[in-house]
């Protein structure tokens, strides 16, 4: 038996690894950890939960976690235990993400009609060096933005109203219609003022 002892920030530390394959941040600070306890055996317990109960990818999600825990030195067994309740809901991320990922704001503050407005990107897509995501707008100031954005920002190509970017990214993601409306309207919104879309 190995004399390492295993400590939860070891833990976490590897699940922050663990990317969510739909919404990409760790699932850590998406809130989906609920808790973890490590035994003098070195063995490991995680209650998790996953942002949908029909999540199609939570067999993959379990093995990744799995696999960035088996290279903890001396770790033991690693069980993972998912669990429904509570459910998972968008406040249960660290505002960092929610921020980063531009939920929690209010409604938009300029006036439009989701039925009629075609939202149109403007500016450019640029990669940094270190893999990073760009966007540029017409004045040429540039924004960090992650995967999620750049594919929202490319799907507003003024043939899709927001009624129907909701509909689309709703059934593409798997997530609730009206959870989804409210951050495509706090996405707009960001995208708006960076002026790297028209509406």
């Amino acid at each position: 038996m190995s004399s390492q002892i295993v400590t939860k920030d070891q833990v976490y530390t590897q699940l922050k690894k663990c990317m969510d394959p739909e919404i990409p941040v760790n699932i850590v600070d998406l809130g989906l950890i609920y808790g973890v306890t490590v035994n003098e055996k070195n063995h490991v317990e995680i209650k998790m939960t996953m942002t949908t109960r029909g999540c199609p990818l939570h067999n993959t999600l379990v093995s990744d976690v799995k696999r960035n825990l088996e290279k903890i030195d001396g770790i033991g067994d690693i069980n993972v235990d998912i669990v429904w309740d509570p459910p998972w809901t968008i406040e249960k991320m660290e505002p960092e993400a929610r921020e980063r990922l531009g939920f929690g704001k209010p409604k938009l503050r300029f006036q439009i009609d989701y039925e009629t407005a075609k939202p149109q990107k403007q500016g450019l897509f640029s990669k940094g060096e270190d893999g990073s995501f760009i966007l540029i707008n017409n004045d040429n100031k540039s924004f960090m933005v992650n995967d999620a954005i750049v594919k929202f920002w490319d799907s507003c190509d003024s043939t899709k109203t927001i009624t129907q970017l909701a509909d689309h990214f709703s059934e593409k993601l798997g997530l609730p219609r009206q959870q989804i409306e409210q951050e495509i309207l706090q996405l707009l919104e960001q995208l708006f003022d960076a002026e790297l879309i028209k509406v």
